[in-house]
């Protein structure tokens, strides 16, 4: 592998962009476990282009997304980027969080100039696009995609391309790998919990968080509790339950101690839908034993799909809502209708966040009101291994991340 002129930490002036790069990079020819899929790559360095930024990644946060990458399904983004954006490149860099040093601007870029500290963020979209600019949440934008896995270029790399206003300022107290490894899942949660009205949450709302020690749910706790809501976790253990509690979950549910999950059985199928149902009211009653009364929770934050959506229907409080951003365990949802419209409740999809979402989340981090849970900070080469860790569901707790610039942990600048 020629080496590129500038060594991982080995900072050129600012300004000076070299010709090649290292890279995690993965290509068709080794779709697969991530541990094999993803290599480090010397590749070009890409120049940006109007309305586009040059970004000297510091640290990276690790998604599930780049397993997807990896292994080629549930899409082959190599291919449709080739096939849809007319894209000649035959190779994937990943990343869709990430943090680091402004190093170039393309034409038309006005609020942002090299040498600025930024945290990216996740969510790409035209600009231009007749419906952006008659002011739609760009998270409905026809043209929205995600930056690092549907388009290329991302946060595994010495350099990173992204459209300007994915430059957020970074605070000056945050470290890099805290600063980029927390948006995606951090503002995910945050929409989902805050921007569904009438159901964002409220004092004293009951909310139930699936997968409470990941990424998503570690945010999720402390958004609700920063909200005056009452956060309550399902985990997978003791040792995830306690994680959850001392972020400030009223309780946890190990999901471990029940086995209707899956999907519905046949309506006609009165025997097992009876033991489901005991099943599930038995989970729901693990909530009133928590709360020490008979409430329901008045939004449930959904992602693991398939296993758990029938029951988050249920036990969803009357005029509630299900806002689910995923399906970790499927994408065949099933729900008693009866539920939905007997009892006016609410399934909402949420996907993503948008910049106002994006600052709002980033303030609370400065304001030491949501904790990045950085619990796994690798270095460049063990990118892969990260991903590995994700596709074999024996990652940590809360949040990882990848040093790619940053020569140690704790930095929070140049």
């Amino acid at each position: 592998m020629t080496k590129p002129l500038y060594e991982l930490g080995e900072t050129p002036p600012l300004g000076v962009v070299p010709a090649q790069m290292y890279a995690t990079v993965i290509r068709r020819e080794r779709f697969g476990e991530p541990a094999k899929a993803m290599l480090t790559e010397v590749v070009d360095v890409p120049r940006p282009g109007r309305g586009e930024v040059l970004v000297y990644t510091m640290a990276a946060g690790i998604n599930y997304n780049n397993v997807w990458a990896s292994l080629g399904t549930p899409l082959d983004v190599i291919s449709m980027r080739q096939k849809t954006l007319g894209a000649t490149e035959a190779f994937h860099i990943g990343g869709s969080d990430g943090a680091g040093v402004v190093w170039a601007v393309g034409p038309d870029v006005r609020d942002v100039k090299p040498g600025d500290h930024v945290i990216t963020s996740g969510g790409q979209w035209d600009e231009t696009a007749p419906d952006v600019r008659l002011g739609v949440d760009p998270m409905f934008a026809k043209s929205l995609t995600a930056w690092g896995y549907e388009s290329n270029y991302g946060s595994f790399a010495q350099y990173a391309l992204v459209q300007e206003h994915q430059c957020h300022p970074k605070p000056a107290n945050l470290s890099w790998e805290d600063a980029g490894s927390m948006l995606v899942t951090g503002a995910t949660a945050y929409r989902q919990l805050t921007s569904w009205a009438p159901h964002d949450v409220r004092p004293g709302d009951v909310v139930l968080i699936w997968g409470g020690s990941g990424g998503l749910g570690s945010a999720a706790i402390q958004i609700v509790k920063n909200r005056g809501g009452i956060p309550i976790a399902v985990v997978s253990s003791e040792e995830r339950g306690r994680w959850c509690l001392e972020l400030g979950a009223k309780g946890v549910i190990n999901r471990n101690e029940f086995h209707h999950w899956g999907r519905l059985p046949d309506i006609d199928d009165v025997p097992a839908v009876e033991a489901w149902n005991a099943e599930a009211r038995r989970f729901g009653k693990k909530i009133w034993e928590i709360l020490g009364e008979r409430r329901s929770p008045r939004i449930v934050l959904e992602h693991p799909g398939e296993d758990t959506l029938p029951t988050s229907m249920m036990v969803c409080d009357t005029g509630g809502m299900v806002v689910i951003c995923g399906g970790t365990s499927g994408y065949n949802g099933d729900i008693d209708l009866r539920y939905l419209w007997m009892r006016s409740k609410r399934l909402q999809g949420s996907h993503g966040s948008n910049d106002r979402e994006n600052r709002e989340v980033i303030q609370l981090m400065a304001d030491g009101r949501l904790s990045s849970c950085v619990t796994w900070c690798g270095t460049f080469d063990q990118i892969g291994e990260a991903h590995q860790m994700l596709h074999e569901n024996r990652h940590p707790m809360g949040n990882m991340a990848a040093l790619v610039n940053a020569v140690s942990p704790g930095l929070t600048t140049l």
